[in-house]
This record gives structure tokens, C-alpha cells and sequence, in this order.
């Protein structure tokens, strides 16, 4: 199995299983999310499926998650 690994290129987690956890009705450029093996997930640029890879424990997803909702990002928002 190849490494895993933050920034490696998101076409070699292969196709399969990238999901877009919403659309924001902005014409298609989101994220997509896939949810690796060992718990980790990765998270690309729609608009460029053959870019970089986030790759996030589940603990820093959970985390994020948490902040965004009790309005710890709503900084981005402005």
C-alpha cells in the first residue's frame, strides 16, 4: 500500500468513494471528502481532482466540525 500522506496527489487514492458533503449551490466547485481505511480522511477540490490531498485524523475533523458549529469559523463567513 502506498504512503498516505497530506498535500500527495488526491488521484492516487484512486475514484471511488470521494463524496461531497453538501453543495452549496456556487456551480459545483466544493470539496469532496473520503474517508480512508485507518480513520483518516482526505479532503480535495472538486474543481481539481487531480490536485493536493488534505489528509485529517478524525480527531481534527471532529474538532473542526464542533468549532464551525458553535460559530468558532463564522470569521471566514466576512
Amino acid at each position: 500500500m502506498k504512503r498516505i500522506y497530506n498535500g500527495m496527489p488526491a488521484a492516487e487514492l484512486g475514484a471511488e468513494g470521494w463524496r461531497k458533503p453538501w453543495s452549496g449551490g456556487n456551480g459545483g466547485n466544493c470539496f469532496e471528502t473520503m474517508k480512508l481505511a485507518d480513520g483518516r480522511v482526505a479532503i480535495r477540490q472538486s474543481a481539481d481532482p487531480e490536485g493536493p490531498a488534505l489528509i485529517y485524523t478524525s480527531s481534527e475533523i471532529a474538532a473542526f466540525i464542533q468549532g464551525a458549529k458553535s460559530g468558532k469559523a463564522d470569521f471566514l463567513l466576512t
